[in-house]
């Protein structure tokens, strides 16, 4: 794709990169065919190669209109059109920089700009959200049809084991999941202490800055990104083997930070170290399994499980087939789940901000999921276990706790 930026941007290390993006794309298509909002609105510019075309425009000095952005907001940013694109187009990057040009041109009305601001506090206010929820579970019944859904119920997290071992690894607890269900947590750090591997807590970090991020706060992000490296860091000086992120959708974004802050000078190398020991639980459970496989318990009786895999863990960190495979390897059933590529709608705060495209998508997976009659979904992020949980009678669980539940305590490894 041939280009022609704007003087504004021409020189801005944002500018050079988007341009770089722009010009790997060959206009093929191939990525309209996988995009969700595309197959459900039919429109060019609600996929990924018009997106392309209406931010390279206003990278060239177009005028930016609010329907400009109202194409870049449908967007999941699930980035399947990144796994099918044959030229390695960055969408997803592309759309990150689109965005945040387009926000400071045309900005909010001062209703919408309310809205996500109100998003932002209360998501990552943890006192705050832990106090709305609590309140939401005890009016539940009285609530509304479509917000009581939403409100998931309450589940204790079970015993998270002290720090004993020799090996350790961090676990970004986040800001909605130790509220929401604090047992996905709480099993990953028993099946590491059960495998040699302390999991630690560190009270100073917390949201991983994908909300705000994804809101075009940017300023607000890079804050919370650099409290985060500052919390962990003196543990990575004194050898913590990795941070473990239990949520797929929060693993790509720290898994970015090294690019998220590569033009500040005082945060890019450590930002860089810090995605570079980011692991998706998946990840180690991979690693450690010659180690793991005696402590299962083969013995508890199968579940046919639906797996759904979320595009930030197979399009976003590629990780694709692994939990499956385990999944397998502890003694259950997999079910075939037809279009597992696409989305289920979750996306973040994409739930709330585009209700009615969310809607259609989550009835779409849920169809799909569903179909082969599970006796239990399985997913990896924390955000799809809501959504998802919110329009089925089926239980939906985070797969690390299946696998918590078939290990046997063999008293930890030395």
């Amino acid at each position: 794709m041939q280009t022609d930026l704007a003087p504004e941007f021409r020189d801005t290390p944002e500018g050079r990169e988007a341009d770089a993006i722009l010009r790997t794309c060959v206009h093929c298509g191939f990525c309209t065919a996988t995009c969700p909002t595309y197959q459900l609105l039919g429109d060019e510019l609600d996929g990924p190669r018009g997106r392309i075309y209406l931010m390279k425009e206003v990278l060239e000095g177009a005028a930016v209109t609010q329907r400009t952005q109202l194409h870049l907001d449908r967007c999941l940013t699930c980035r399947n059109c990144e796994t099918t694109c044959p030229s390695g187009v960055r969408y997803g990057r592309l759309l990150d920089i689109g965005r945040g040009i387009v926000e400071a041109k045309v900005g909010r009305t001062r209703s919408e700009a309310l809205r996500r601001t109100a998003l932002r506090k209360a998501l990552l206010a943890r006192p705050l959200f832990a106090g709305a929820i609590m309140a939401g579970r005890l009016a539940k019944r009285f609530l509304p049809r479509e917000l009581a859904e939403r409100i998931p119920t309450a589940a204790p997290a079970g015993v998270w084991p002290a720090p004993r071992h020799e090996r350790r690894m961090i676990v970004l607890e986040g800001c909605v999941q130790p509220v929401l269900r604090p047992g996905i947590d709480a099993a990953t750090a028993r099946v590491l202490d059960r495998i040699g591997i302390s999991a630690l807590r560190v009270p100073a970090g917390g949201c991983c800055g994908a909300l705000s991020h994804h809101l075009t706060a940017e300023e607000e992000a890079r804050a919370i990104v650099r409290r985060n490296i500052d919390a962990w860091w003196p543990h990575v000086e004194r050898g913590v083997e990795a941070i473990v992120v239990t949520a797929s959708g929060c693993g790509v974004m720290v898994k970015d930070y090294g690019v998220f802050l590569a033009q500040d000078a005082a945060y890019a190398a450590r930002a860089k170290r810090i995605a570079e020991l980011t692991r998706d639980p998946v990840e180690v459970i991979a690693a450690e399994w010659k180690r793991i496989a005696p402590t299962i318990a083969l013995d508890r009786g199968p579940l046919r499980i639906a797996f759904q895999a979320p595009c930030t863990l197979q399009h976003g960190q590629r990780i694709r087939g692994q939990v499956e495979e385990i999944l397998l390897a502890i003694g259950h059933s997999l079910l075939p789940v037809a279009d597992a590529h696409l989305c289920c709608g979750s996306a973040g705060t994409y739930s709330i901000l585009q209700p009615v495209l969310s809607g259609q998508l989550k009835v779409n997976k849920l169809r799909a999921l569903e179909a082969p009659r599970p006796d239990l979904i399985a997913s990896a992020n924390i955000g799809c276990i809501t959504h998802l949980e919110s329009g089925t009678r089926t239980p939906v669980r985070h797969w690390i706790e299946l696998l918590d539940e078939r290990m046997r305590d063999v008293g930890g490894a030395p």
